[in-house]
């Protein structure tokens, strides 16, 4: 399989589209808020205090970078379970584009703060999942716009680093 075959998307993409389609658009299009969001910066000091005997941040075709890879799985740290959900998708699309290179391998999210890991398989169920959500994600970017707001925020909307952005 040539690299130009495979998905074009980073993690993060699934995870914007599983939690907020504005989000995977605005982010997808170079309108970036993380870099000064006070949440963001405590997840990244999370991530490079934990696990610290890991090799971390493993870039895969200039495509994809998982936390960390340990006894052949491929492993991403987070803050929190609250949006775990879009954590699972995101750690899915590693295992799927993995598998599209003919590697397969299982994933586990950890969560130190609630000191709890939680296993992650490639299934068939997942592999049409993921393909339904690249597909979503394919639509949304076609846009010419973002897509519009809510008519109410999320609980979790007022901790996103597009916040200000959405309903400032």
């Amino acid at each position: 399989m040539f690299s130009s075959d495979l998905p074009s998307y980073g993690g993060l993409q699934v995870a914007y589209y599983t939690v907020c389609k504005r989000k995977l658009w605005l982010f997808s299009h170079g309108i970036s808020m993380e870099s000064e969001n006070e949440n963001v910066k405590l997840g990244k000091l999370l991530h490079e205090d934990s696990y610290d005997r890991k090799a971390k941040d493993i870039l895969i075709d200039n495509r994809i970078r998982v936390d960390f890879i340990d006894g052949g799985s491929i492993h991403e740290v987070k803050k929190s379970s609250r949006l775990e959900e879009a954590s699972e998708n995101q750690i899915l699309y590693y295992l799927y584009y993995l598998s599209l290179k003919g590697v397969f391998v299982d994933g586990e999210l950890h969560y130190p703060k609630e000191n709890r890991i939680k296993k992650v398989t490639l299934d068939n169920h997942a592999r049409e999942k993921i393909e339904l959500i690249l597909s979503g994600i394919d639509e949304i970017l076609k846009m010419p716009s973002p897509p519009s707001l809510d008519s109410e925020s999320r609980p979790y909307c007022k901790k996103c680093a597009y916040y200000d952005f959405c309903y400032g």
